[in-house]
């Protein structure tokens, strides 16, 4: 199965999603949202948790499995010199918390798509397959 532009954009809109209804800075997410009813916690907060859980759930495996923590933490730090370069050029100040936020959410869930992507790419690069083992008794 090949990856599209559209495949691509899809895994990004999908972890971009998960990452901004989970948190974000504009006080409309699931931390916001828990935060205000702790007294009262209904169905809907328990049913949006696990649902959220189980997004997060499925982006951090296929990440782990497709680039390891090596390629993370690799992928991670370069993002965190992009954080760095947009604050040395004045893009971002380290004063304006809120802008801050934003990007660091974008850029996590632009790892997350990359986690969701990478398997293709080094197939289409290599020809090599990445798969699960499993363990036969």
């Amino acid at each position: 199965m090949n990856i599209t532009a559209s495949g691509i954009a899809l895994r990004f809109l999908f972890a971009l999603l998960l990452v901004l209804l989970s948190y974000n800075p504009s006080g409309y997410s699931y931390f916001h949202w828990v935060y205000a009813s702790l007294d009262r916690i209904t169905p809907y907060v328990v049913i949006a948790g696990i649902i959220l859980l189980i997004g997060w759930g499925i982006y951090i495996k296929a990440t782990l499995n497709s680039l390891g923590l090596i390629g993370i933490i690799a992928l991670a730090a370069l993002f965190a010199c992009l954080v760095w370069l947009f604050i040395y050029w004045g893009f971002l100040s380290v004063a304006d918390i809120s802008a801050l936020a934003w990007v660091i959410e974008i850029l996590l869930a632009a790892l997350l798509a990359v986690g969701m992507c990478w398997s293709h790419f080094t197939r289409r690069m290599s020809g090599q397959v990445d798969v699960d083992e499993i363990e036969e008794k």
